[in-house]
């Protein structure tokens, strides 16, 4: 985010004390803050969100800011997010919140058989179309956090504890059938072994509403946690959650072997990466006999440094940037599958010219390779392609740039 705002032509500063005082004399006249990253500055408005005033930028606007500005988001046709965004994800500038529409259920009715598939790469172990699939849900959750921007002063200053600060900040404005995002997810505190009650007793609490409902119709979660292991249990598997040591989550067979299936790169290239994270977004539930159990899952590997990552390729990418102390954007799938190209790094040069990087695979089709130049040709930014196949890692003509804000 900018450093500060123009408002009524004062300049204030973003963090500073007289911010919410002065949001507040100008929200009732439907004043528009302006954000200096760019000359002209870029409009903003104020929102209120539980009796805070908070300055967001306007719908559609995320590209006309700065790449280093808070506020930039990454231009639609380069990321999965234009699939989404005016349909799953619609922003409303009167209230200031953000309506998302999920292609998975956060209830449980009756059994039904589950279908087995027809070997089509999707997004969740279940996905629902154009509505936000559960990778989907984790991507613009971590996009919204600003956990797929990198500077070198981020450095050493991501942990557990700001993942899910800001996890949870980013859901606070977020709503899902007019519920609150932030009251539909749990994210597991740090765990501390001489805090092990405290703990459990606020956990107990975040996910009372778990025990509502009848046989019928049993409610369910979101669950943003790490993974640490999958194990055999007596019956089925279960998952350990980093921070829930005492809190295994139930896999039935049916679908711990789908999400095998369907997340072998990402179970792969975590195995191999010892120094990386391996995320988890699911759906849960507890049982009569106070079992917690998957229903549905999805996976994202992040690097040392929480990054999201496709492949080993972009994985090298990544290190080599980060430890070249290059500033970058990841670009996010969403629902998208790797099927369709998009871009994999926005860049921005000593001159603060953005480029969007894109990897082309070796495997790559004809087709993929056919769509991936129309969408270069049809971007209005620079960009750059690496061909995994023929080339090595390109040198990048890009020289540090003041940290992202």
């Amino acid at each position: 985010m900018s450093a500060h705002y123009i408002v009524q032509g004062e300049k204030i500063e973003a963090n500073g004390e007289g911010l919410q005082a002065s949001l507040r004399r100008a929200y009732p006249k439907k004043i528009r803050p302006l954000c200096p990253c760019k000359q002209p500055p870029v409009e903003m408005y104020i929102a209120k969100v539980n009796d805070q005033f908070i300055v967001k930028r306007m719908p559609n606007t995320g590209s006309d800011h700065d790449l280093e500005c808070g506020s930039y988001e990454v231009p639609p046709g380069l990321s999965g997010l234009g699939q989404v965004l005016g349909s799953a994800i619609k922003e409303n500038s009167g209230d200031g919140l953000t309506a998302l529409k999920f292609g998975f259920s956060l209830s449980k009715g009756p059994t039904k058989t589950i279908p087995t598939g027809n070997g089509e790469e999707m997004n969740s172990v279940k996905t629902d179309g154009n509505k936000l699939s559960l990778r989907g849900t984790l991507h613009y959750l971590w996009e919204q956090a600003g956990f797929n921007k990198w500077s070198p002063g981020m450095a050493g200053k991501r942990n557990w504890f700001v993942i899910r600060k800001y996890l949870y900040e980013a859901a606070k404005d977020k709503t899902a059938k007019n519920i609150s995002l932030d009251k539909l997810v749990y994210i597991p505190e740090a765990f501390k072994l001489d805090q092990k009650d405290e703990l459990t007793q606020r956990r107990l609490a975040s996910i009372h509403s778990l025990r509502n409902g009848d046989n019928k119709h049993k409610q369910l979660m979101l669950m943003v946690g790490e993974g640490k292991e999958i194990t055999a249990a007596r019956f089925g598997y279960k998952m350990v959650v980093k921070h829930l040591p005492d809190f295994p989550i139930m896999l039935n067979d049916d679908i711990y072997h789908r999400l095998l299936k369907r997340f072998n790169v990402e179970i792969e290239i975590w195995s191999a990466n010892v120094n990386g994270h391996l995320m988890v977004i699911g759906t849960f539930g507890i049982n009569d006999s106070g079992i917690p159990s998957f229903e549905e899952i999805a996976l994202m590997t992040v690097t040392e440094h929480w990054i999201p990552y496709d492949n080993a390729d972009e994985l090298r990418l990544i290190n080599t940037l980060t430890q070249a102390n290059q500033c970058f954007i990841k670009c996010l799938r969403y629902n998208l599958p790797s099927t369709v190209p998009t871009a994999s790094l926005l860049l921005a040069d000593k001159d603060k010219m953005t480029t969007a990087l894109f990897i082309c695979q070796s495997t790559a089709s004809e087709t993929y390779r056919n769509d991936l130049n129309a969408l270069i040709e049809s971007s209005e930014i620079k960009t750059c392609v690496w061909d995994v196949g023929y080339e090595v890692l390109p040198k990048f003509p890009f020289q540090v740039s003041e940290d992202l804000k």
